[in-house]
């Protein structure tokens, strides 16, 4: 049987909004002088809860990026985060927005959208408003009609649709023009992994010419919080949040919990090269799996995360001993630092405290879906900057965890291959392995 040929792929624009700065350098800048984008949680009043902080997105205006806001005037908050990181990266890569007859020289059939997203945040003050009008104190029940005829009084039809995990993609694709592959993929802090993993086989397959793939997300409302509480997972360090985000630590007690949006422009390199178009680094495999184990739990011998990171060295082609970085998962958990450090051992062997690992989180927070891919824009800026993002407020570390963290500061150097991992509630892992770009 005849070999078909793989379309290869490369990145030509990254855009950002997280709790570091509302675009790419501003946020780079930050994390090599080791800030940190957690504070005081203002979105909602916390007091009352066990984590009053997180990493918040600041001073971002929508109408910075886009001529037409009132296109995407009911886009609910992460959805409007999408339209400033997709508006940078569709910049950076010579792509054109807002236009009815774009001349960037792509096929709006050809250019797809790919985005792991969560579900929006609803109006709270209104829906509970709502609720409590329709409660009947004499039964202990609900008024259903009394609560639909105030709800239908009270909320806002497209704010409400704005709750459905498709919206940022919707938005993007106004924005953009893209009437090509239109995907969304919910698998919660891997979704932005797996988006641009799965985006980036459709263009080898040839099904499309440019994806814009990455991930949105806020979780930073009270039901969001409530739900982290509840598992145990957020860091509940209310006296020292700076220093909450303790990947790899022995003191560590959960993820901060962030919010943003990241975009990555991947497309064929014949296309990049037909529009000049700059060329940051090329993609080279993508794994996937399922730990199918618990919802909520890791397998504790790391089965599907390793699996991942197999299947991605075997679609990339190379050996384990060619990774150079790894960009890590790393969410300042007891779980998840001491599983993905038994997943590396594992599946990098002899090598695994030859590679310097580090976790960004520890100063972005956790955007949850939107965090792989900023993740992987780091990774992008390690590679053309020869110098790697540490993991900050690793002080103490654990014993048990014995990898090379790049522990307190960024560290000079020359890495051709680096790989990027996600691993999400319910077992979702994915893996996405970069290079520099030589021609």
């Amino acid at each position: 049987m005849e070999k078909l040929t793989k379309n290869r792929v490369v990145i030509t624009g990254t855009g950002i909004i997280c709790p570091l700065g509302n675009d790419v350098e501003t946020m780079w800048k930050k994390m090599l002088n080791c800030e940190n984008g957690i504070g005081k949680t203002t979105i909602f009043d916390a007091s009352g809860f066990p984590t009053k902080f997180c990493a918040e997105v600041k001073d971002y205006d929508i109408t910075k990026y886009t001529k037409n806001p009132q296109l995407h005037q009911h886009s609910n908050r992460h959805s409007g985060f999408v339209i400033g990181a997709c508006t940078q990266a569709c910049k950076q890569a010579g792509i054109e927005i807002d236009s009815q007859s774009p001349a960037d020289g792509i096929d709006r059939k050809r250019l797809g959208v790919y985005l792991g997203a969560g579900e929006g945040a609803v109006d709270n003050d209104n829906f509970f408003g709502a609720i409590v009008a329709g409660w009947n104190d004499e039964n202990g029940q609900m008024d259903w009609k009394k609560w639909a005829e105030d709800a239908f009084e009270k909320m806002d039809a497209d704010n409400e649709l704005e709750q459905e995990p498709n919206m940022p993609a919707a938005h993007v694709a106004v924005l953009t023009g893209a009437r090509g592959v239109s995907r969304s993929c919910l698998t919660a802090c891997a979704a932005s992994t797996q988006a641009i993993g799965e985006a980036f086989k459709i263009i080898q397959a040839g099904d499309a010419d440019v994806m814009i793939a990455g991930g949105a997300h806020s979780m930073i409302h009270p039901l969001g919080v409530t739900g982290f509480n509840r598992l145990t997972a957020l860091s509940i360090r209310n006296d020292s949040p700076d220093t909450a985000s303790r990947p790899f630590s022995a003191t560590r007690d959960g993820f901060v919990i962030g919010e943003g949006a990241a975009i990555i422009i991947i497309e064929t390199l014949e296309s990049a090269k037909k529009r000049n178009a700059k060329i940051l680094a090329e993609i080279i495999g993508y794994g996937s799996s399922s730990d199918a184990f618990r919802v909520t739990d890791m397998h504790e011998e790391a089965r599907g995360a390793v699996k991942s990171l197999n299947d991605a060295f075997a679609d990339a082609g190379i050996s384990y001993k060619d990774i150079e970085y790894i960009s890590t998962h790393g969410t300042s958990t007891s779980e998840n630092d001491s599983i993905e450090t038994l997943a590396i051992k594992t599946a990098f062997r002899e090598h695994a405290k030859k590679i310097p690992v580090s976790s960004v989180k520890s100063m972005l927070g956790h955007l949850i879906g939107a965090a792989g891919a900023a993740e992987m824009i780091t990774c992008v800026l390690a590679i053309r900057d020869k110098i790697l993002p540490p993991t900050i407020n690793l002080n103490d570390p654990d014993p048990a965890l014995d990898l090379d963290y790049v522990p307190n500061k960024p560290r000079e150097a020359e890495i051709e291959i680096a790989l990027s991992e996600s691993f999400g509630f319910g077992g979702q892992n994915d893996v996405v392995i970069m290079r520099k770009f030589t021609g």
